[in-house]
Order: structure tokens, then C-alpha cells, then sequence
């Protein structure tokens, strides 16, 4: 076992979203999420099988979601968004990085 620190290991240039499993399990999966002024397509939504507990650990974020809601997140913040309930991210922080974890499960 060792101890890890979320904030460790984060790039300078982040060209894309970054995306890496913590802990993976059965129905269980832990990931830590960096973006940095990224956002989900216009014509794209998350719409997953899973349910989504998600919390915002730095920076801040918007979320749209498919009935024409959104929400801001700021560090602290968390939501558990429903398995199908379509979503995007709408817009990051683009001079820091938005770190998120978040926790994908049945």
C-alpha cells in the first residue's frame, strides 16, 4: 500500500481531458478527472449506464444537462447525477485546472 495525493501528477499543458481510473471494481469505479478550460461537444452527451457521484476537488465547472438545466460547481461541490440522465460539461476554468473525482457505481 501507498499513500497517494490527488493533486500529484497533474501535466503542465493539458491538451486534452484527463481521465484516470483510481479504483476499479464489479460495480465500482473511482476516477479522477482533469480539465482545463475543456467542455463537452455541443452535440455530444454523457449518457452512461451508471450512476455518477461527482465532486469538484479545484477549480470550477458547469454542467448542462438534457432537460435544459445546469448547475456551477466550485471546489466542494457535488452532485449524484442518476444512471441515463444525459449530461455535459459545459465549461471549465480555463487558466486552472478543474480537478474532479468522481465515483461511477450500480
Amino acid at each position: 500500500m501507498a499513500v497517494e495525493n490527488i493533486f500529484t501528477r497533474i501535466p503542465k499543458h493539458i491538451s486534452e481531458e484527463l481521465f484516470e481510473n483510481i479504483i476499479t471494481g464489479e460495480n465500482l469505479r473511482i476516477e479522477r478527472i482533469i480539465s482545463k478550460g475543456h467542455r463537452t461537444a455541443d452535440n455530444q452527451w454523457y449518457d452512461q449506464d451508471e450512476h455518477e457521484w461527482v465532486m469538484l476537488l479545484k477549480g470550477q465547472a458547469k454542467l448542462e444537462f438534457a432537460d435544459h438545466s445546469s448547475m456551477h460547481l466550485e471546489a466542494g461541490s457535488h452532485i449524484n447525477i442518476p444512471a441515463h440522465t444525459r449530461h455535459r460539461v459545459a465549461w471549465t476554468q480555463p487558466d486552472t485546472e478543474t480537478v474532479w473525482l468522481a465515483v461511477y457505481y450500480q
